[in-house]
């Protein structure tokens, strides 16, 4: 059996990324497969905190680089499956750990879960590392539509295409209100879209639509306070509602409250939202953009919407559309739903991932 290390993001804090990384760290089948060992990559404690460099991060890098080291002397694996940062000081991190495995002779593949190697590669000093970086290495893509933004630096060949796949989950049982209830769920960030739906409820509100909002999730680059004083700004005391963060049963909760899911984000380092997995398999119908490979996800006229980015006016006909036709609703949410059982299950990842590591392992 060959010898794998995963070094990955784990939760907390909860994101995209530090999901999957906990679903592959769990996964029977993965761990049954090769001898696998595992190192957290995360050294914020939330979401906030994310790219930001600190001595307790730089501190907690300098442990994670002798875990590494140790590692590679004692166990001596034979593929390395890092969770590579695009950008920023992660990506230089990253760069130091990718050095200390090429001393070591290891197999490389990374896993993209962030984007931004096309815009950056325009600099000296990232084109340069990236060069370094992506030479002779596998590279796992979350959809065919993100190729792009390595095509500079990866032959297609070397890529492999795993959607993001989630565990299913015990359904709260639906709850049914008078009004059209939409939901935001994602860290209260602005590139997700969160001032763009703020603008969008209003006008919605000034077209005497009936509908209530709510946005969950944590604090990013917009505090609480922030959306609660926008939201009176506005005049949309009635009709929005900021309630937090939610898990388990309670994000079950709303969801089942949830007639329609919208994620107006223009994020540049959107890749493929769990969060839009996790409406479909809601049944819910998702209102989205362009970015990354949500188009891999939203099916525009099928299973939901996508629109332009910060395209307010664009935003608020699709809400309309839905907010007054339930049959519609329903007929989106149903087509979601079977696309989720079709491609974006649990299963379907670990299927998908154990026979890409077991194809590329061989190579070492």
């Amino acid at each position: 059996m060959r010898n794998i290390l995963f070094i990955l993001q784990l939760p907390p804090p909860v994101h995209g990324s530090s999901m999957v990384g906990e679903y592959i760290k769990e996964s029977f089948r993965i761990n049954e497969s090769f001898n696998t060992r595992y190192i957290n990559l995360l050294a914020s404690k939330n979401v906030s905190d994310s790219g930001k460099v600190s001595v307790g991060k730089i501190i907690a890098f300098i442990s994670i680089w002798f875990q590494l080291l140790k590692e590679l002397i004692q166990n001596k694996p034979h593929l390395c499956y890092l969770a590579i940062s695009s950008t920023g000081a992660a990506f230089f991190r990253d760069v130091l750990l990718v050095i200390l495995l090429k001393v070591f002779g290891v197999r490389r593949i990374y896993h993209m879960h962030n984007k931004g190697v096309k815009t950056h590669g325009k600099q000296k000093l990232y084109d340069f590392f990236y060069s370094f970086m992506f030479k002779d290495t596998d590279v796992i893509m979350l959809s065919e539509y993100l190729y792009e933004d390595v095509d500079d630096y990866v032959d297609k060949q070397q890529v492999h295409v795993c959607p993001n796949g989630i565990p299913e989950t015990d359904f709260v049982e639906s709850v049914q209100s008078k009004d059209v209830s939409l939901l935001y769920l994602s860290n209260l960030i602005e590139s997700k879209g969160v001032f763009v739906l703020l603008e969008a409820c209003r006008r919605l509100k000034n077209r005497g639509l009936d509908f209530k909002c709510t946005f969950i999730g944590g604090e990013g680059d917009v505090s609480e306070s922030r959306i609660n004083q926008l939201i009176k700004e506005k005049g949309l005391e009635q009709q929005l509602v900021y309630a937090g963060k939610k898990y388990g049963e309670e994000k079950e909760q709303a969801f089942s409250k949830a007639d329609i899911f919208v994620f107006p984000t223009y994020y540049d380092k959107e890749c493929l939202p769990l969060v839009l997995i996790e409406a479909m398999q809601h049944r819910l119908p998702v209102v989205s953009t362009y970015e990354g490979g949500i188009r891999d996800l939203v099916d525009s006229d099928e299973t939901g919407y996508l629109v332009e980015q910060r395209n307010v006016d664009e935003l608020v006909e699709k809400l309309e559309a839905l907010i007054i036709n339930k049959s519609l609703r329903i007929e989106m949410g149903e087509a979601g739903r079977k696309k989720y059982e079709a491609r974006f299950t649990l299963q379907k990842f670990e299927e998908r991932m154990t026979e890409i590591l077991t194809q590329v392992v061989k190579k070492s």
